[in-house]
């Protein structure tokens, strides 16, 4: 899915549309490379939502505010400080480039009018937002890019700004029809990628379109085409333009399998008409997809660190445990030396002096077996070497039984922290997740350091039948809905092979519908490990049969009386619980 050119053109429209002439109320930074400006509209109040980050640079206007830090980076300052109460007098975006330019018109301390310009760059690992006055020269950026970090171009106060043109792209809003020809197809490459890599603003999928309505094979060498083919692509291009020019977009998400693969802000032919859900505005379509997935980004980065800590324990704990199976599949060779000590003291008596086997009967299978004796040894001795080697296998095995299976539980254990991290969506689920690593001893609480405060709650879904379901969203909030919340006759859920949550489903004393069960097993499937698994088996049963062992492991359970079932991990359907949706 690309921020392309298209979309930053769709994007301009609606905030010309609703924000020229609206006043810059509040200016806040949520995140150190992110804006959230709080306009007043003849409409009412707006929010215009910027971010250059790295792995999710994005801008659109939204209904939804941000908690900001209690002290103001230097960039938020400095922006309050110039452009406070400034009135937003253009948007325009240069030729088809993935950059925003508003431009802001205030009075300074003199109260003379002046002009600033907030430039936002939506170009990947490279975005960032500029801030430059009237001549062009940056005040400040929000990010900071030395010579030292890159020879293009530097973005530090004092410098003059400039879009750098590093890939010498045609502007397609200009270029004329022989020029399109001419650098279109002299390239060997596939034909969509000789497009998007000629001309400015186009994505991979919008090139993959423009040669779809065009009904030609988009992973055919440019060069190879003959000149009606060349014009047909030509005529798919320029209609494509045109729509642009005149602003009339289409934003659209595609789906496949209830997942999103693709949006634009054309429609997107090449895809099943079915396939795709149109917006009327791209500002809501950014919202709902990049919300989530922004989301989910920033809270990976968040937890990076336990991320380590846990997959390093967890690599140190699978060798441990493969050594440990490699050293019991060697006990096994144990009774066959008790066996032979057995036979040495039963017929050793005939055994030659300086003998180097023994051919004798085993009485445990009535076969014929050859003992292997050392022949500086007696029969006695070579007997007593067997029986030590015997038992010292033994007393390996004996230990192995319980190392290995203690082994094999930290490993789940582990592996159930993984799923609770994948799961965790805000930063107080990562609290509860990092007490959870300090109280088993892979984290060492700092100095005098006080528990912190546990605000994290278990997903909340309610059924087509209208019961209520709760999923734990880590080992601690699985034993507390598990052993805490649930009664005796409520319903429990979880993956019978993979780590993940404990699904519990609110029976009040009724009789469930077949619906809620499949919803609630698909919960399970979905905050599993097997999530991504076409099919996941699901074991429930009622509560009153699921225990915890002894100094069991938190979230670890055992039970012996449930029913099964093999279902899909898609939980598209069902809704999350909240107060308009009871």
């Amino acid at each position: 899915m690309a921020f392309d050119g298209i979309t930053v053109s769709n994007i301009v429209k609606e905030c010309n549309d609703c924000l020229i002439g609206s006043r810059i109320y509040k200016i806040a930074q949520p995140e150190a490379d992110e804006l959230l400006l709080t306009l007043k509209t003849e409409q009412g109040q707006k929010r215009l939502l910027i971010s250059a980050g790295a792995s999710l640079p994005l801008i659109y206007l939204t209904e939804n505010n941000k908690p900001s830090p209690m002290t103001a980076p230097n960039f938020c300052m400095l922006l309050r400080k110039h452009i406070q109460n400034g009135r937003i007098t253009g948007i325009s975006q240069p030729g088809l480039e993935r950059v925003i330019r508003i431009d802001i018109e205030h009075l300074d301390d003199l109260n003379d009018l002046c002009k600033k310009t907030l430039v936002v760059e939506i170009m990947g690992k490279h975005s960032n937002i500029i801030f430059c006055n009237e001549d062009n020269k940056i005040i400040d950026s929000i990010k900071h890019i030395s010579g030292m970090v890159s020879s293009v171009r530097e973005v530090l106060p004092g410098r003059d700004y400039f879009i750098p043109e590093t890939q010498n792209k045609q502007d397609p809003l200009t270029i004329g029809k022989e020029t399109f020809l001419a650098c279109t197809f002299e390239k060997a490459a596939p034909l969509y990628k000789a497009l998007y890599s000629t001309f400015t603003g186009f994505s991979p999928v919008i090139a993959q379109e423009i040669c779809y309505r065009a009904g030609l094979d988009a992973d055919r060498p440019a060069a190879s085409f003959e000149q009606a083919d060349r014009e047909s692509l030509y005529h798919a291009f320029s209609a494509l333009i045109t729509d642009i020019k005149s602003k009339n977009f289409s934003p659209n998400i595609v789906y496949e399998n209830k997942s999103p693969v693709e949006f634009a802000s054309v429609k997107l032919t090449m895809y099943a008409a079915d396939a795709s859900v149109s917006y009327q505005s791209v500002c809501a379509l950014l919202e709902q997809y990049y919300a989530q997935k922004n989301a989910v980004t920033r809270i990976r980065q968040k937890s990076v660190d336990l991320r380590r800590i846990v997959q390093t324990a967890l690599e140190r704990n699978v060798k441990k445990y493969d050594l440990q199976l490699r050293q019991m599949k060697d006990t096994e060779k144990r009774n066959k030396y008790k066996v032979y000590g057995e036979l040495l003291n039963t017929y050793g008596y005939g055994v030659e002096e300086g003998a180097k086997s023994m051919e004798a009967m085993n009485y445990y299978t009535n076969e014929m077996i050859t003992v292997p004796l050392d022949p500086l040894l007696t029969p006695s001795e070579n007997a007593k070497k067997y029986f030590d080697k015997y038992g010292k296998l033994k007393r390996t095995y004996e230990a192995l039984s319980e190392l290995t299976v203690e082994v094999k539980q930290e490993i789940e254990h582990l592996e159930s922290i993984l799923t609770a991290l994948d799961i965790a969506l805000l930063e107080e689920d990562l609290v509860q997740i990092k007490e959870e690593l300090t109280e088993t001893g892979y984290i060492r609480r700092k100095g005098n350091a006080k528990k912190q405060k546990i605000t994290s709650r278990p997903f909340h879904y309610i059924s087509s039948d209208g019961y209520h379901m709760y999923v734990g969203k880590n080992n601690f909030q699985n034993d507390e809905l598990t052993f805490k919340f649930a009664a005796g006759n409520d319903w429990w859920f979880h993956s019978k092979t993979y780590p993940g949550s404990h699904v519990i489903v609110k029976t009040n004393g009724e009789e469930l519908p077949d619906t809620t069960f499949e919803e609630a097993a698909r919960l399970a499937a979905h905050y599993s490990k097997g999530r991504d698994q076409e099919k996941v088996e699901i074991d429930y049963t009622e509560k009153k049969n699921v225990k915890k062992p002894n100094g069991a492991k938190p979230g670890f359970v055992v039970y012996y009386t449930n029913y099964s079932m093999i279902i899909d991990s898609d939980i598209s359907g069902i809704q999350p619980f909240s107060e308009s949706n009871p």
